[in-house]
C-alpha cells in the first residue's frame, strides 16, 4: 500500500519551485515552502500569486479555490522548519555540490522515511543521493516548466533506490494529476537528453549561416507542427540553463552532438540569456516578455524582382506531383502535367479531382473553383508539351540518375528564362542543375507531403541558383499561400537534418533499453508538446525511408553521431517498416 503524503517541503521559490508548490497546494498538499532570505520568500509569493491570479482570470480556479491554495503554503527561510514533511523537492539553481549540500543539510533535519526528491533536469541522482544516509530514498523528479500546465513528470531512480520509493513517488505524482514516465539516471533523461541534442544543432546550423533564426524556427513549426521555433524555445528557457544541460550531458556521453555550440558561450558572456534578460536569438520588447520587437532578418531575395510565372509545369504523377500540381492549379495558374504515359497522366488527373470533390464536401471549396482549377490542369506526355512554361516543378522519384535524366530533358525544350525547380527532400540540388547548361535557374523548392495542406515549402539554393530565381520561388509561395524558408544544399535541408539525427538518437535511447518506446513517445508528447512521439512519427514516415534519409546525413556530415542506429537498420532489414507493412516499432496488425 502506498504510502500517505500529505506534507511536502519545496526548496527553492523561482520559476519553477512555485509553480511545484502551486501544484502541490492545487492538490490538497500542505506545502513548507523554503528559500535562501526574505527577499526569496517575497519573490516566491510573488510568482505563486501571479499565477494564481491569471487561473483565477483565466477561469481555470475560482477566488475562494485560489484562497484555499494560498493557505496551504507556508513560507520559511529555514531548513529546519521541513523536520516533520513526508516528502522534500528540492528545485535551486543546477548546480550539484549546492544540490548535494542541500540534500546533506536534510539528512540530519527529516525523519529516516521522508523521501528526498530533486527536480534537477540534468544533474546525476546518484551523485546527489550519495550525500545522505538514505541514498535508497532520493529519487528525481522532473517536472516541465511551467508546471501547474505540464502533464510530464519524468521520476528518475537510481541503482540504489528502493521499489516501494519509486511506486510511492509513481502514486504521488498520479495523485498530483500528472503523467509519469519512470527511467534511469542518466544525463538528460528522456526529454532533455532527446531534445537538447536537437536544439544545440540548430543552434550549430544558425552559427554557420546556414539559414536565418527565422526560417529555422519557421521550418520546424510549419514542417513539423511543433508549438516553438528552437531558437525561440532556447530564448524561452534560457541560454545559460540549456548550456548547463547541454555540458553535463556532453561530460556524461561524450558525444560531440552535446558539445554546446560555441555561439552559445559567446551569448551568455554578452548577457543575452533570452527572454529572462529581453534579449537572446531574439530581441523582446522587455525582460520576460514574449514580444518580439527586433526586425526580421532580410535576404538578398527581399530586394530582388522576379521573374514572371503564368504557365507552370509539373514532372511525376506519384502523391507530391498531384498535390503540387492541386496546389498550383487552385491558385489560378495554367498547370501542365507531364507524366510517363496517358493512362498515367489521366490517373493522376483523377486523383487531383478526388482530392478537389473532397474539399467541397468539407466545405473547404466551392463547387465552382474546383471545377475552374480542374479544367487549368492539361496532361502531357511528351516534355516539349513542357517549352513555353515559366516554371516546371520535378516531382519523380528520390533516384539522382532519374532527376538528372528529367532535368537533361528540360533543359533541351523548356524555354530560356524558365526556373527548373525540384522537389527532392535528400538529394543535391546542384547534381541536378549540373546535368543542365543553365545551372544558374535551378533551384530545390521541396514541398512537404501533403502538399495541398503544409504549408512550409525550403527553398534551397546551390552555389550557383541566381537571386531572382529565389525571389521568384518566393513569389509564387506567396500567390499559393505556402511559407518559404531559405537554406543552402546540403543534405536534409533544415527540416529532416535537425528531425531525423533526434529521431535516431530516440533509437539509440530504446535500443539501450534506457526506456520504453511508449515512454519515450509520451515524454516529447507530453513534455515537450510535440505532435506525435518519435517512434508514432518513424512508423508513419516508414523506417525504409528514415534509414534512407540518416544513411544520407551520415555520408554527408561524417558525423559519429549521425550514424544509423543498429536497431532500425535491423528492422529494415526483417521488413519491418512500419504502418505500411502493419508492423514498424509498434504492431499495427491487429488495428
Amino acid at each position: 500500500m502506498a504510502r500517505e503524503i500529505s506534507s511536502v517541503g519545496v526548496i527553492g521559490l523561482g520559476t519553477m519551485g512555485a509553480g511545484i508548490a502551486e501544484v502541490l497546494a492545487r492538490s490538497g498538499v500542505s506545502v513548507v515552502a523554503v528559500e535562501i532570505d526574505d527577499d526569496g520568500v517575497q519573490r516566491g509569493r510573488g510568482h505563486l500569486e501571479h499565477s494564481t491570479e491569471r487561473a483565477v482570470t483565466g477561469g481555470k480556479l475560482d477566488a475562494g479555490g485560489r484562497s484555499a491554495l494560498l493557505d496551504r503554503i507556508r513560507y520559511t527561510t529555514s531548513l529546519t522548519e521541513l523536520s516533520d514533511v513526508d516528502l522534500v523537492i528540492e528545485a535551486i539553481p543546477e548546480n550539484l555540490e549546492a544540490k548535494s549540500d542541500v540534500f546533506a543539510q536534510l539528512d540530519k533535519i527529516t525523519g529516516p522515511d521522508t523521501i528526498f526528491v530533486s527536480n534537477t533536469s540534468s544533474l546525476s541522482i546518484t551523485e546527489i543521493g550519495v550525500h545522505t544516509a538514505r541514498p535508497g530514498k532520493v529519487v528525481g523528479m522532473h517536472f516541465f516548466n511551467p508546471a501547474p500546465i505540464l502533464k510530464l513528470v519524468e521520476i528518475v531512480r537510481t541503482v540504489v533506490t528502493e521499489p516501494e520509493v519509486v511506486t510511492d513517488v509513481v502514486a504521488f505524482a498520479e495523485r498530483l494529476g500528472k503523467t509519469p514516465v519512470v527511467i534511469g539516471d542518466r544525463a538528460g533523461f528522456i526529454a532533455n537528453a532527446l531534445l537538447f541534442g536537437y536544439l544545440n544543432h540548430a543552434v550549430r546550423m544558425y552559427e554557420q549561416r546556414y539559414a536565418t533564426r527565422e526560417d529555422l524556427d519557421a521550418a520546424m513549426r510549419f514542417g513539423c507542427g511543433y508549438p516553438m521555433g528552437p531558437l525561440a524555445l532556447l530564448d524561452l528557457i534560457g541560454l545559460d540553463t540549456a548550456y548547463e544541460i547541454l555540458d553535463t550531458m556532453y561530460h556524461q556521453s561524450r558525444n560531440r552532438l552535446h558539445a554546446p555550440a560555441p555561439l552559445l558561450k559567446q551569448m551568455i558572456t554578452a548577457g543575452l540569456l533570452g527572454r529572462k534578460t529581453g534579449q537572446g536569438f531574439y530581441t523582446y520588447d522587455e525582460p520576460d516578455s514574449p514580444t518580439v520587437t527586433d526586425a526580421v532578418t532580410k535576404s538578398e531575395s527581399d530586394t530582388t524582382a522576379p521573374r514572371e510565372v503564368r504557365k507552370v509545369g509539373v514532372v511525376g504523377t506519384g502523391t507530391m506531383a498531384t498535390g503540387i500540381v492541386e496546389v498550383f492549379a487552385k491558385r489560378g495558374y495554367e498547370v501542365i502535367l507531364r507524366a510517363r504515359s496517358a493512362e498515367k497522366a489521366a490517373a493522376s488527373v483523377a486523383r487531383v479531382k478526388k482530392s478537389l470533390d473532397k474539399a467541397v464536401v468539407k466545405g473547404k471549396l466551392s463547387e465552382e473553383d474546383a471545377t475552374a482549377a480542374l479544367g487549368r490542369i492539361s496532361p502531357a506526355v511528351e516534355f516539349e508539351e513542357l517549352a513555353d512554361v515559366d516554371l516546371v516543378v520535378e516531382a519523380v522519384a528520390e533516384d539522382l540518375a532519374v532527376k538528372q535524366a528529367v532535368f537533361a530533358a528540360l533543359d533541351d525544350v523548356v524555354k530560356p528564362g524558365a526556373v527548373l525547380a525540384t522537389t527532392t527532400s535528400s538529394l543535391p540540388v546542384i547534381e541536378c542543375a549540373a546535368a543542365t547548361s543553365r545551372p544558374s535557374d535551378v533551384v530545390g523548392v521541396h514541398f512537404f507531403n501533403p502538399a495541398a495542406v503544409m504549408k512550409l515549402v525550403e527553398v534551397v539554393s546551390t552555389i550557383a541558383t541566381a537571386p531572382d530565381v529565389i525571389a521568384t520561388v518566393d513569389a509564387v509561395c506567396a500567390a499559393v499561400g505556402k511559407h518559404p524558408v531559405h537554406c543552402g544544399d546540403r543534405a536534409g535541408f533544415i527540416v529532416n537534418a535537425l528531425l531525423f539525427p533526434y529521431l535516431n538518437d530516440a533509437v539509440k535511447m530504446l535500443e539501450a533499453h534506457y526506456a520504453e518506446a511508449d515512454d519515450i513517445d509520451t515524454a516529447m508528447k507530453v513534455g515537450c508538446g510535440l505532435p506525435m512521439g518519435p517512434f508514432e512519427l518513424l512508423d508513419v514516415v516508414g523506417l525504409d525511408v528514415s534509414l534512407a534519409i540518416q544513411r544520407t546525413l551520415f555520408n554527408e556530415f561524417r558525423e559519429e553521431g549521425f550514424a544509423p542506429a543498429p536497431l532500425l537498420e535491423h528492422l529494415v532489414t526483417a521488413g519491418r517498416l512500419g504502418r505500411k507493412t502493419g508492423k514498424g516499432f509498434k504492431d499495427y496488425s491487429a488495428r
